[in-house]
């Protein structure tokens, strides 16, 4: 065997040896491939239901929402209207009260001045 067959033979054996190392990995990377593939496989099955179910969710939202303004815009009204009666009977009878309330006030301060001074005589 010459010098030159023998550095044959040994750059095949190497060749062989880096081969096997290369294979490894890539058998393991292969697996790693199939399982992401079988991941990504269950996840698109479970979620179009899952989508489904968040479509009802937000129609019942909206649903909801729609009533809830409902019940705003009714409130809304409520309050202009509470707030026009409001105004309507300060301008009506707040100032007829506020005479009446100041003339009580002012007889009732009399007779008691007018007490006080029949105490004082006695």
């Amino acid at each position: 065997m010459t010098a030159e067959q023998i550095a044959a033979v040994v750059a095949a054996g190497a060749f062989v040896v880096l081969v096997v190392l290369l294979a490894i990995p890539l058998i393991k990377l292969g697996r790693t491939l199939d399982e992401a593939t079988i991941a990504i496989r269950e996840a698109h099955q479970r979620g179009g239901p899952m989508l489904d179910n968040t479509n009802t969710t937000i129609t019942q939202v909206n649903t909801q929402l729609r009533r809830v303004d409902g019940i705003t815009t009714n409130a809304r009204a409520v309050t202009s209207n509470v707030s026009a009666l409001t105004s309507l009977f300060t301008a009506t009878m707040g100032g007829p009260l506020v005479r009446a309330a100041a003339f009580s006030y002012g007889v009732s301060k009399a007779i008691k001045a007018r007490r006080a001074r029949k105490e004082r005589r006695r």
